[in-house]
């Protein structure tokens, strides 16, 4: 394979491993699409990510998914499982669209590359939530989700079309991320300012009758 080609492929890879950041089966769901569709030639070994039952479990699970975030402290819940599953896609996703390498070096890049731009992500978004949950009551995790699922689709899409362009997007969603959560960790708390009680001083030599 040429090196331009494993670069696109890695970037490819990469995008879709930080679409699984945010919905961890919506890049799957894509990827499967693309396949069925003859717009994406799988890796030897990843071709069932490529078939109608695969295609059909992914769109269950991607419906799910989606619902399961609208519910308000269930999100959170679902974070904790959904952490490690989106390390496990990632890995995977990069695995099957980085073809004609060494076994050791595809799940190396695979691991490194998809495995941790995933799990990067999804933590990232995870204190985001958690954030908003302490701060809101939960009330304003509604519009987390939502972005989560345009930037996730976003990702996806840029990624089977525009690889390269997909990996500026999703440095660019990090730094936005980051620098919204580093301003909500500078808000001052505010407090309650304390009621001094002021005592009227008596004059002196006054007697008390």
């Amino acid at each position: 394979m040429p090196d331009l080609e494993v670069v696109i492929s890695l970037c490819l890879g990469i995008g879709l491993s930080a679409a699984c950041g945010f919905r961890v089966f919506v890049p799957l769901l894509g990827i499967s699409a693309a396949s069925l569709a003859g717009q994406l030639e799988l890796a030897s070994g990843f071709e069932w990510l490529g078939t109608w039952p695969a295609f059909a479990c992914f769109l269950t699970a991607t419906i799910l998914e989606v619902a399961a975030y609208y519910v308000p402290w269930i999100d959170n819940l679902l974070d904790s499982v959904a952490t490690p599953a989106a390390v496990v896609a990632g890995t995977i996703i990069t695995a099957s669209v980085v073809a004609e390498l060494s076994p050791l070096l595809q799940w190396t890049l695979a691991l490194i590359a998809g495995g941790g731009t995933a799990g990067l992500v999804q933590s990232t978004t995870v204190a985001l939530r958690g954030a908003s949950s302490v701060s809101t009551g939960g009330t304003a995790n509604f519009a987390i989700a939502t972005g989560e699922l345009a930037a996730s689709i976003t990702t996806t899409l840029l990624s089977l079309l525009i690889p390269v362009a997909a990996v500026g997007l999703m440095l660019l969603t990090a730094g936005f991320v980051l620098h919204r959560l580093r301003r909500a960790r500078r808000q001052p708390r505010t407090q309650a300012a304390p009621v001094k009680q002021h005592v009227k001083a008596q004059p002196a030599g006054t007697l008390l009758h």
